[in-house]
C-alpha cells in the first residue's frame, strides 16, 4: 500500500488513522484529507513527537495496513 492509494481512499482510512492516534480528534482527521505531512504534523502536535518520530509512526502504519 502507498500513501497514494491511502489518500485516494481517505474516508476508508481514517478510522484506522483514529484507532492508530487516538488523541487525534474527529476534525482533526476530517481536515487531514489524506494528505501525509498534515497528518505527521498533526501527530506532532498532539503527542509531542519529534518530526522523524511523527514520520516513522506513519510509515510503519501504512505497512501494517
Amino acid at each position: 500500500m502507498n500513501w497514494d492509494q491511502i489518500e485516494g481512499n481517505w474516508k476508508q482510512f481514517k478510522g484506522r488513522a483514529k484507532q492508530q492516534w487516538g488523541k487525534l480528534t474527529d476534525d482533526d482527521v476530517d481536515r487531514l484529507a489524506g494528505k501525509r505531512d498534515e497528518l505527521v504534523g498533526k501527530i506532532q502536535e498532539r503527542y509531542g513527537y519529534q518530526r522523524d518520530q511523527a514520520e516513522r509512526e506513519v510509515d510503519d502504519a501504512i505497512r501494517r495496513w
